[in-house]
């Protein structure tokens, strides 16, 4: 992911606000009382994990199970591709808010022109309200399955719940990350139970490392688990989250920080694609059989897990995408609230803004469509917004003028500029595929 210069203790983590510049007596302090790297760890870890829950929403598993039910095994290198693009897009977005003090939105309404920051606010909007769509599909999906709860007033409780872990944040950040770790840990231990039970052969998940496209639908499927997995609201909601914390880190050297970053994007994204490559693996090896290989929705899966491997598993299932569905839409506000504060300078209160980008999932639960459908055109809507978000990313954190020592070199702006090439790649591939009714 990059190296950085300027040893440790060559730099402190900077206050918010101060563009990266460490003060005199926070260098000093820094100096004087250097924590190990063990020490620092505890510290840095759990901002990668709060952005991982955009790995692991609803819109995840609307993909991977109709992947798996299907091609197979056929996508799984999609997923494992998409996982290992979004790491070095999540650490330049921790390592942004790290050196610079401040968000990727801030950056951008500081260093672009208005129309452009303007531009870009509206784009990040419209993701947003398209995430929210994913996330109170699935959590009203989830509560309805569980408890028998209509999915319209199932809805409404996501958004109540929503605003409760939100409200965590008024006894520190810590309880925030520590609410949405317990949340992410049930989806877990949910599909390590699935995957227990259902032992997909490792021959068979093995062939499916191999690229391999069947014909437009395969092409469609595969850019909506991209889009599912590198999720343009987490590379914003990143910067804003260790931008946040640099206070706590004042006097820090930021080289031990940004290797405990690392640490924290690789075991949080590791464990994030390895939920994801469980739930396509499940779906392949339950429902790519005859007769089942038309199973496309949740609803479905979720009946379809209870007959073959009993009550048990089909509410594992539940539990986990309700836990997904709640925890992504408190993170997807926060992430919302990053991003217009860091556009446009606005703050409007979490009620009042949760309330804003939940109309269209609640218009979409009201008029009874196909939730499924709706997710995976959801996840390749986003995939279109991905490189508006990462192409500011990449830029300002190439600039030694933001970075300054730790502005990216050469290998980290190559992989990152490869994640951009391969997403607008596929995105192009998709629309003349669809044009030409492929």
């Amino acid at each position: 992911m990059g190296t950085e210069s300027g040893g440790p203790g060559a730099d402190t983590v900077p206050e918010p606000g101060t563009g990266g510049a460490a003060r005199p007596e926070a260098r000093t302090r820094g100096r004087r009382g250097r924590r190990g790297r063990l020490g620092t760890l505890p510290a840095v870890v759990g901002p990668a994990f709060v952005a991982s829950v955009a790995y692991l929403d609803p819109g995840n598993y609307a993909t991977n199970i109709q992947a798996g039910a299907r091609y197979g095994y056929l996508l799984l290198w999609v997923v494992l591709c998409a996982s290992l693009c979004a790491m070095p897009v999540q650490y330049l977005s921790a390592k942004l808010g790290t050196v610079t003090g401040r968000t990727l939105p801030e950056l951008v309404r500081a260093r672009c022109p208005r129309p452009v920051a303007h531009g870009l606010w509206i784009q990040a909007e419209a993701m947003a309200m398209a995430t929210d769509v994913a996330e109170f599909l699935g959590a009203a999906i989830g509560l309805h399955l569980l408890l028998g709860v209509p999915v319209f007033p199932a809805g409404l409780l996501t958004g109540v719940v929503a605003l409760g872990l939100l409200a965590l944040q008024s006894r520190g950040r810590r309880a925030f990350e520590g609410g949405i770790i317990a949340l992410l840990a049930v989806v877990f231990a949910g599909f390590a139970y699935e995957v227990a039970r259902v032992r997909p052969p490792a021959s068979d998940v093995l062939h499916g490392l191999l690229p391999s496209l069947s014909g437009g639908d395969s092409v469609y499927l595969a850019v909506g688990i991209v889009g599912a997995t590198v999720m343009p609201h987490a590379v914003y909601l990143h910067s804003g989250l260790t931008s946040a914390r640099a206070a706590a880190l004042r006097g820090t050297p930021t080289g031990r920080v940004l290797r405990g970053e690392r640490v924290d994007v690789l075991v949080a994204l590791g464990l994030a694609g390895a939920v994801n490559m469980a739930m396509l693996a499940v779906a392949a090896r339950l429902f790519h059989v005859p007769g089942l290989e038309g199973i496309t929705d949740l609803e479905a899966a979720h009946h379809a897990l209870g007959r073959l491997l009993g009550p048990a598993a089909a509410a594992v299932f539940a539990v986990a995408l309700l836990a997904s569905g709640l925890s992504s839409a408190g993170v997807g506000t926060y992430a919302g609230q990053v991003v217009m504060s860091g556009f446009t300078g606005l703050r409007l209160s979490p009620g009042i803004r949760r309330l804003v980008t939940m109309v269209p999932a609640l218009a979409v639960l009201a008029s009874g469509a196909d939730a499924t459908a709706v997710l995976v055109l959801g996840q390749v809507v986003l995939s279109f917004g991905i490189p508006f978000a990462l192409v500011p990313l990449v830029l300002l954190t190439s600039r030694r003028d933001v970075m300054g020592p730790y502005a990216s070199g050469a290998v980290a702006k190559t992989a990152a500029w490869a994640v951009v090439c391969v997403v607008s790649a596929l995105n192009v591939f998709l629309i003349a595929r669809q044009w030409a009714g492929g």
